[in-house]
């Protein structure tokens, strides 16, 4: 099966979701949440990605994590990522409460498609202060894509990580983990950077990319992903493959935001006011721009 047939398999068989004019959303991926040691790329980001999440939660959105939230591929314990991010996840298990989360899996999270996993390590989470296992995200169904279903015109946004369009992390993932957890983790320490990853790699993220794009057009369908950690935006005209880059990048974050029929392309960031202080800001990078204008242009 190719690469374009394989993706429109899943995107036939996902999950759909209802939205309109009135919903909010926001699509983040790449969070590589870690053990907070230096080898953790989310520590450095930790304080701008906990304010944008906080914002959302408050701004009552819908969160879609895209992929690799969790590392779990330099990671075998994923008790040891909550104790590490514990007000995050406190603050992810109030938008699960509330029924707005949604998890999709990525290659360094592709565990979490299994259910024994789920139901063992996300459903519940050993709390080190209280001593005790105690509920976390109870009856949680992480996701390989998802199916947005725009009611306003009937038309679908198709939800995934993007790992399906990177044949050695999602075919021979089980390899490319061993690689990380054992070899490219230590070597990264010493300013190595994997070859096999999207994300460090620019020939492999362009591949992949093209590869998204172009089942994008042939299908003639809105595609949002990961993966690569490249943020992109098309134009009005071009074919419709979106990318909400990561939470990784250095010094700030990147999302993709749907409210009031438009989608914005946003980035979040530590800035400094006129007294010297710190604070964390949303800038946008693109948009926003109707949807329905993206899906007119290519009819």
């Amino acid at each position: 099966m190719s690469v374009l047939e394989r993706l429109t398999k899943i995107y036939k068989t996902s999950k759909v979701i209802d939205f309109d004019d009135s919903s909010k959303i926001v699509l983040m991926s790449d969070c590589h949440r870690g053990d907070g040691s230096w080898a953790d790329d989310l520590a450095r980001n930790e304080n701008v990605y906990y304010s944008a999440l906080k914002y959302y939660y408050t701004n009552d959105y819908l969160y879609i994590e895209l992929g690799d939230g969790d590392e779990l591929w330099e990671n075998k314990d994923f008790s040891v990522i909550t104790e590490a991010h514990k007000d995050t996840f406190r603050l992810l298990q109030k938008f699960h409460l509330q029924k707005r989360l949604y998890m999709i899996f990525g290659n360094h999270d592709m565990v979490k498609k299994d259910k024994e996993f789920a139901n063992k390590e996300l459903s519940c989470h050993f709390d080190a202060h209280f001593k005790k296992s105690l509920p976390l995200f109870k009856n949680v169904h992480p996701y390989e894509a998802l199916v947005l279903h725009y009611s306003n015109i009937g038309n679908k946004i198709f939800l995934l990580h993007g790992h399906q369009a990177d044949f050695f992390n999602d075919r021979l993932w089980k390899i490319s983990k061993f690689l990380v957890r054992h070899v490219w983790r230590r070597l990264d320490a010493l300013g190595y950077n994997d070859p096999t990853s999207a994300a460090k790699n620019n020939k492999k993220k362009s591949s992949v990319e093209l590869l998204l794009i172009k089942w994008a057009r042939k299908e003639k369908q809105m595609l949002i992903a990961g993966h690569t950690h490249r943020p992109m935006f098309p134009e009005i005209g071009e074919p419709l493959y979106f990318n909400d880059g990561s939470c990784v990048h250095p010094r700030c974050i990147t999302a993709v935001e749907m409210t009031e029929g438009n989608i914005t392309l946003v980035k979040w960031c530590i800035r400094t006011n006129r007294d010297g202080m710190l604070y964390v800001k949303k800038e946008v990078l693109a948009g926003p721009e109707k949807i329905q204008n993206f899906f007119s242009a290519i009819k």
